[in-house]
């Protein structure tokens, strides 16, 4: 502000002067002068005017002449302790309450009462500020109100001011007010603070409080609160405390007898400062890299590096060594500085993980640091490594020669072995990954043939990779192995159960594919896998029957030797074996359903007739396949059946049920043939096309003459036959062709006659 007005020490003397110019004015008073205020744009010619405040409201104004002119605005009510000016609203509070002129109506708008009444107004004094040009906010005592002026309706003036007053918010505070300030839509208050003794019954000063609220209709909202401290607060009194601000630039004020505190809003630099003071680093770090657009005495980085010195001497080495990840970023030189520092406190393994690994890296030097330091403490930690790291990343053959040195003093080590096919694989010596992979019978073998197309490698290793694993899960190795037969069987010589696994998957493949070695397989299959031996044999077209019947009687499968019995047409051979040997009536009965042979019935039943058990079944399961009549009879008499009622039960009832589908099939053969002579009946009662493109099946000549005019006679069978009337024999009831070939639809006979 350009222009300032002071009161002396006497409150009898105004003076108006202005910073840099030599205006002013110098007025002494017959009365006390408590404030005064001036027009907001008293720089300006137009404006040069204020007023005072004692037991008068005075209004000075400086006329065309230059001169001074004094008007009486309001007198009256008691001493005038507070003025603000806005606008063209000017504002001020007495011993009464607050009202509000308007110096463009020449107007008193309104008067706001004071509410507690009880408090000594010199005392507890009233505080006003505007907000806008049209809010007023009032503190008095504990008390707040906001109003806000409004334009009358013109019907409704009549002799009324053209602006009213509403108040639009009013509520209590828990401390007495000194001071109010606008922060946007809130307010800062200043309040006076007392509290109780714990000693004495009484209240003592406290240091007064700087309030952020968030004003509501009839309440409010604290937003943040401080306690100022400033000297003597003890002795202080409401009176004593005031709060101004600059609008302009956003700062507040706080004055006391002893101190005057500025106070301005925080800032995202506070905010962060308050918080690495509170070493709460990961919220400062958060914050700076929200706002890192808006702050101005702290940078991202710096504070990421102060975070991580921090996790680092609280000995949080895996914490400190995931931020470094975030903080470092793309400086390399930082990282190096980081990794080097991570060295000197032993701690190698916790950055290890976090390495720039992509486009951006450190120099191969790190990287092979730290994996000597895994080699020596870590093999685990050292194999986790080698996998998750691009072989790119160090020198291959450096490390490889750290692992062979290692391994000359424990060859056994799997992990280290392991590791070695691992670090061959990325220097492409795949014979060497592939031969320990082997020896380890590690499961990423197939992956390395497959990846790599080493299946010519594998020709000599069929004995180690099928001890390995004899299924040989991956498809596109064992195809080679089926397209490379001759091979793998020559391999496999000496490894009679790898010959067969191998085999059996060829013969699954392709039946045809291994047939040469049929003959071989069936030793193999009675050795190793009987189970499989007779699908074999059921499925085989290569197998030599002799030698396969040879193998089973020598080691009695009797199974396998009834099939192959039944093969070779020795039928009652086969069934004999069942009867005899397995004791099997179920598996007999099902033999001679799949040979239905009546010779073979006869068989069953010449053996099973002194056998009750054996009779049972037979006439539980004859009775579809054979007259159970013949069994029946020749039952002995006397002789004791198990469960014979039941037998006979279920022979009645399939007879029964036999008649039952005989009938049925009858019945739809009746319907059907009916039907059927329905149809042809219909459609041979149909009228037949005859025209010149039809021929006479004898003379071969057209069945109709030249000339229609003429005479003629046609004959027309139900086979569609046509014939001249004259080139039919004399008895002309059958057609001659069909009647030939002997089928029926001739014997029928249409006569067209003209």
């Amino acid at each position: 502000m350009d222009i300032q007005g002071n009161i002396t020490q006497k409150f009898e003397i105004v003076q108006v002067f202005g910073l840099y110019t030599r205006e002013g004015f110098h007025e002494n008073f017959d009365c006390p002068i408590k404030v005064v205020a001036l027009h907001p744009q008293f720089t300006r010619s137009n404006y040069k005017q204020f007023v005072t405040g004692g037991n008068k409201l005075l209004l000075y104004e400086r006329n065309w002449l230059n001169r001074w002119k004094t008007s009486v605005l309001h007198e009256g009510e008691g001493t005038i302790t507070n003025i603000k000016w806005r606008a063209n609203l000017i504002a001020w509070a007495n011993n009464v309450g607050v009202k509000i002129y308007d110096i463009s109506t020449k107007q008193r708008i309104t008067n706001v009462l004071r509410d507690n009444v009880s408090l000594r107004p010199d005392m507890y004094p009233c505080s006003l500020c505007w907000k806008d040009n049209t809010t007023l906010i009032v503190g008095w005592g504990s008390s707040i109100k906001i109003c806000v002026v409004k334009e009358r309706n013109p019907t409704e003036m009549r002799d009324l001011p053209s602006r009213y007053v509403e108040i639009v918010s009013a509520f209590e505070t828990e401390f007495f007010i000194c001071g109010l300030a606008p922060l946007a839509d809130q307010l800062v208050t200043l309040f006076f603070v007392k509290e109780n003794s714990d000693q004495m019954d009484e209240e003592l000063c406290a240091r007064p409080r700087l309030d952020i609220i968030q004003p509501l209709p009839e309440s409010c909202e604290e937003i943040s609160s401080d306690a100022l401290t400033v000297r003597n607060f003890q002795d202080n009194e409401c009176r004593d405390y005031r709060l101004e601000h600059s609008e302009g630039e956003s700062l507040f004020y706080i004055i006391s007898p002893k101190d005057i505190v500025v106070a301005k809003e925080r800032d995202q630099d506070d905010h962060i400062d308050w918080l690495v003071q509170k070493k709460k680093y990961e919220e400062a770090l958060m914050a700076a890299e929200i706002s890192f657009k808006n702050i101005k005495r702290h940078d991202v980085q710096k504070i990421g590096m102060e975070y991580i010195d921090h996790l680092v001497n609280t000995r949080d080495y895996d914490s400190a060594a995931r931020k470094c990840q975030k903080v470092l970023g793309k400086n390399m030189e930082l990282w190096e500085n980081e990794v080097y520092r991570f060295k000197t406190i032993g701690q190698l393994k916790a950055i290890s993980q976090y390495l720039p690994r992509g486009d951006l890296r450190l120099r191969p030097a790190i990287y092979e640091m730290i994996l000597h330091e895994f080699l020596k403490t870590d093999y685990e930690g050292f194999a986790t490594l080698i996998r998750e790291w691009p072989g790119d990343l160090y020198n291959n053959m450096a490390i490889v020669q750290a692992v062979t040195d290692h391994l000359k003093r424990d060859p056994t080590n799997s992990t280290l072995l392991t590791t070695l096919a691992e670090l061959y694989t990325y220097d492409q010596r795949y014979d060497r990954a592939l031969e320990i992979y082997l020896r380890l019978r590690h499961k990423d073998v197939y992956q390395l043939i497959h990846k790599h197309n080493l299946f010519s490698s594998i020709e000599d290793k069929i004995v180690l990779l099928m001890d390995f694993d004899k299924e040989v899960k991956t498809f596109k190795l064992y195809d080679f192995m089926l397209s490379e037969s001759y091979k793998v069987v020559e391999e496999l010589a000496d490894r009679p159960e790898l010959l067969h696994v191998y085999l059996h998957k060829l013969f699954k493949r392709d039946h045809h594919k291994g047939q040469k070695y049929h003959e071989r397989q069936i030793g193999l299959y009675a050795e190793y896998d009987r189970p499989n031996l007779l699908p074999f044999l059921r499925d085989s077209t290569h197998c030599p029957l002799e030698k396969a019947l040879e193998i089973c009687q020598q080691r009695n499968f009797v199974e396998e030797t009834v099939f192959l019995l039944s093969r070779m047409g020795n039928c009652r051979r086969a069934l004999q074996m069942i009867m005899e040997e397995l004791a099997d009536v179920d598996k007999a009965i099902e033999f001679a359903k799949d040979q239905d042979d009546a010779e073979l019935w006869d068989d069953l039943i010449s053996y099973s007739i002194d056998k009750p058990p054996f009779i049972t079944g037979l006439l539980n399961n004859i009775g579809t396949h054979v007259d159970p009549i013949l069994l029946i009879r020749r039952i002995k008499e006397g002789m004791e059946i198990p469960n014979l009622r039941d037998s006979l039960v279920k022979i009645l009832h399939d007879y029964n049920l036999q008649i039952l589908l005989r009938e049925g099939c009858k019945k739809i053969l009746v319907a059907d043939s009916l039907s059927l002579l329905q149809k042809m009946h219909r459609t041979q009662m149909r009228g037949v096309r005859v025209d010149e493109e039809n021929i006479c099946e004898s003379c071969h000549a057209t069945i109709l003459p030249s000339d229609m005019a003429k005479t003629f006679n046609v004959v027309v069978f139900h086979c569609r036959h046509m014939f001249h009337k004259e080139c039919l024999p004399s008895s002309g009831t059958f057609c001659n062709i069909c009647s030939a070939k002997r089928r029926g639809p001739g014997s029928g006979i249409l006569e067209m006659k003209k």
